[in-house]
């Protein structure tokens, strides 16, 4: 393994030439589970929003030609005929002359085709004095003109956010079909892992990146299935990674991918049917011995132990590939210019990603300021980064005081 390294474009290339991913199908869910999943066919309405003509302010439905003229020394005099409330239809009808008491979303009733708003009035019993006039269809939502019957309200592949699924309610959907979320079995692999919650014996750390590969698989629109913590011994490894190709579609895999005699995750995988690892070893920094398979129609990916290694290399090979899988178009990374803080050096003949945080100078503007990725900075490089700065493998460093583009982990960073 290892023998010889692909290049950055090379790996993605040969990584989509292989895996040819594409949807996995569609399903029916309700539509209270739809977040972040990838809408399957044009939403369309089923009805007018809003369905009927209602009123904007509170006030008084009249007919606007009764109040042409009415101003604070020639106020119009109306008489009131009844109460339009909310969420009921209009038992009244104003004909010339009188005006209805309204709310705010009742419905407009017949006869009338505007609304005088209350500061615009003033009451006595049945008596109503208008110091204002309106035109027609003022202060009135009429009927369709948000949306209307027929209308398109969501184009297929629009992935379901907050307004989205505000836009499906107020059409009427209670389901939306979907794009299938592809699922993908994490696990993490080496002696010196434990699990989270639980004790924590000398030696040892807890497992950082089946979490953050989790949460990154739902960001890019899978359904991570944990797999816990396997010993870097063959039989059990096997036998964890034959579970984990059977329970998901994908699998993804930290720890065990270097030249130690503990890094036995390559040879295992290949182990486990055709065509098997097809990429060993990517000339990028860090990530070099990151590898990828594919075990009859699964990917597996199998990344560094470092933890900003596992997550940077996700993001860079595997991601785009779990978008397409679930529906989504592949997105490119946010990104913005800044200053380099000082000189970022690449690693000889390798594609270099640099993790940065940005500080905002009162000089310089926006700087990227380098955050410890090595032995130190393994854990805390996590929070404290936020994006990279990527160097060419032909070029030996980025200078201080050179504008770079910083490729944000997410967005509004």
């Amino acid at each position: 393994m290892f023998r010889k390294l692909a290049t950055f474009e090379e790996a993605k290339q040969l990584i989509w030439q292989t895996l040819q991913p594409k949807p996995l199908g569609t399903e029916q869910i309700p539509l209270l589970e739809a977040h972040n999943r990838v809408l399957a066919q044009d939403a369309t309405s089923t009805l007018d929003i809003p369905p009927f003509s209602r009123s904007t302010v509170d006030g008084y439905a009249v007919k606007a030609q009764d109040t042409f003229g009415a101003d604070e020394n020639q106020p119009v005099q109306l008489k009131v005929c009844g109460l339009v409330s909310i969420g009921e239809p209009p038992m009244v009808k104003v004909e010339k002359g009188e005006a209805a008491e309204i709310v705010t979303g009742a419905p407009i009733p017949e006869g009338a085709d505007a609304v005088v708003m209350v500061e615009d009035t003033q009451r006595e019993d049945m008596e109503l004095t208008v110091y204002g006039s309106v035109t027609q269809n003022e202060n009135v939502m009429k009927k369709g003109t948000d949306i209307k019957q027929g209308e398109t309200v969501l184009q297929a592949g629009r992935v379901l956010g907050s307004r989205e699924v505000g836009v499906l309610a107020a059409v009427g959907n209670a389901q939306v079909k979907v794009h299938v979320a592809p699922t993908a079995a994490v696990l993490s692999t080496g002696g010196e892992v434990t699990e989270p919650g639980k004790p924590l014996p000398s030696g040892k750390i807890y497992d950082i990146n089946a979490y953050s590969l989790c949460t990154a698989v739902w960001e890019s629109g899978g359904k991570p299935i944990y797999q816990g913590v396997v010993p870097d011994e063959k039989e059990p490894l096997r036998q964890a990674l034959k579970q984990a190709l059977a329970s998901a579609d994908m699998v993804l895999t930290s720890g065990g991918v270097s030249v130690g005699p503990k890094d036995i995750i390559p040879a295992t995988v290949d182990s486990l049917g055709e065509p098997g690892v097809f990429l060993s070893g990517v000339a990028v920094k860090p990530g070099k011995p990151t590898t990828v398979a594919l075990i009859g129609e699964k990917p597996v990916f199998s990344f560094p132990g470092h933890p900003t290694s596992a997550l940077l290399n996700f993001i860079l090979l595997a991601r785009p590939i779990i978008q397409v899988m679930a529906g989504k178009q592949p997105t490119e990374m946010p990104s913005i210019s800044a200053v380099a803080d000082r000189r970022m050096f690449s690693a000889k003949g390798r594609r270099t990603f640099v993790t940065v945080r940005l500080v905002l100078d009162t000089e310089k503007g926006l700087v990227a300021e380098p955050v410890e990725s090595g032995a130190s900075g393994a854990i805390t490089t996590l929070a404290k980064a936020d994006g990279f700065v990527e160097i060419p493998a032909n070029e030996q460093f980025v200078d201080a005081g050179e504008k770079v583009r910083v490729c944000l982990f997410r967005e509004g960073t």
